[in-house]
């Protein structure tokens, strides 16, 4: 179920990126995440981290405080990854108030907390339905299409060091 927390979060992620882009009217509206399927990674694992808080941490405004800073510790820890094992920056928060290195801010750590708090509250038990009803055998499909994806990318990304190619939007 785990894993398809991952992949529901990440793929409500992606869609979030492209909501915001187009409100923002943003110059890049192409997508700002590490494969190519319409899956933003550094949002799955921050769900599973707000997933996977203790359940004191859960509760009322708790969840707000303590989803904003686990979603932000794991936006923190992917942006040092993408950046010290590919060498590629998907994003950069270095001219936002409250920033640290560039990699996370106060502003979108704010943020997190409260979509991170609507999420457990309404989506997570509609993602939870939905991961108890799908068979083992689409799981291990999906499991070898995102594998090859990630591996893809992340050869694509070490040999180029350009996110613009896995920018480009598919569809």
């Amino acid at each position: 179920m785990w894993l398809w927390y991952f992949w529901i979060y990440s793929f409500l992620g992606y869609l979030l990126e492209k909501v915001f882009a187009k409100v923002t009217h943003a110059a890049q509206q192409g997508r700002k995440c590490f494969l190519l399927l319409p899956l933003c990674p550094v949002y799955g694992l921050g769900m599973l981290a707000v997933l996977a808080l203790p359940p004191v941490c859960q509760e009322g405004l708790w969840l707000i405080l303590w989803g904003g800073l686990a979603a932000t510790a794991v936006e923190y820890a992917v942006h040092w990854a993408y950046d010290t094992v590919l060498h590629v920056r998907f994003w950069d928060y270095s001219r936002v108030w409250g920033n640290l290195h560039g990699r996370v801010c106060l502003p979108f750590t704010a943020a997190w907390g409260v979509l991170t708090a609507l999420a457990v509250r309404w989506v997570q038990p509609g993602v939870e339905a939905l991961a108890a009803r799908v068979p083992g055998e689409v799981t291990c499909l999906c499991l070898l299409v995102f594998t090859a994806d990630a591996l893809m990318s992340a050869r694509l990304l070490w040999v180029t060091g350009d996110v613009e190619l896995l920018r480009a939007d598919m569809g």
